[in-house]
């Protein structure tokens, strides 16, 4: 019998306090250019860092397609999101007066469509990259290492 992944669920949220740990949904956009991978990222919108589209989950949304609506939403990007996490890093993000800690799973998205115009494209850049220079531009450590190991062969 073939070993099928279990398919991912809408999540249905109850509330929270603003100091506990909370998830974020990331999306690794990729594509294959001259045969080479590439990664889009785009900058944070208060201090310009280079990140990978993400946000919080979204009520009746899989993991896989909330980080799909940031990718549109941020970077202008649409594709086929998949229901594999990639893996799991944490941050701190500052949160009113307080600071939050975020756990965030990244899911890849396979960008067919790179549009002209989307939501927060005046408030963000969105650049193309290969693997390793991705993977440098980032601050966090343990997204520095989910992006640089990534191999889009591995996904099927």
């Amino acid at each position: 019998m073939a070993n099928v992944p279990a398919q991912q669920i809408a999540l249905k949220f109850r509330t929270g306090r603003k100091t506990d740990v909370r998830a974020q949904f990331a999306a690794l956009c990729w594509r294959v250019k001259n045969d080479k991978v590439q990664i889009c990222l785009v900058t944070s919108r208060t201090r310009g860092r280079w990140i990978l589209p993400k946000g919080w989950p979204m009520h009746n949304q899989t993991p896989a397609a909330a980080a799909a609506m940031e990718a549109y939403e941020e970077a202008g990007l649409r594709g086929e999101a998949l229901d594999i996490c990639l893996g799991i890093y944490s941050y701190i993000k500052p949160l009113h007066k307080v600071n939050a800690p975020i756990v965030a799973m990244v899911y890849p998205l396979h960008v067919q469509h790179v549009l002209t115009e989307w939501p927060e494209q005046h408030q963000r850049r969105r650049k193309w990259f290969s693997l390793e220079k991705a993977a440098r531009k980032l601050d966090e450590p343990g997204l520095r290492k989910i992006v640089a190991s990534f191999d889009p062969a591995r996904l099927r």
